[in-house]
């Protein structure tokens, strides 16, 4: 079947996106340890920044959940440990 040998349309775009998410997921750590190193740092800041960790590591767990899918001899409850 096209495609699943990992080199498809699909699987480019999806690995492009898993790309975007797990770089912007860095980029948000940089800030959070800015933030949090200020003593100044106001509630509805932190609140902000929790609700982007909240979305960058979902975003990260659900790349992983995918990869994992896609390795060779998990099973069904390895694979699925992070739905």
């Amino acid at each position: 079947m096209p495609g699943e040998d990992g080199k498809g349309y699909l699987s480019r775009l999806a690995d492009e996106m898993e790309a975007v998410q797990l770089r912007m997921g860095t980029e948000l750590l940089g800030h959070a340890d800015a933030l949090l190193g200020n003593p100044k740092a106001e509630a509805g800041e932190l609140r902000f920044l929790a609700n982007r960790l909240v979305e960058a590591l979902r975003d990260a767990l659900r790349v992983a959940d995918s990869r994992g899918r896609r390795l060779p001899g998990l099973d069904e409850d390895e694979s699925g440990a992070f739905g």
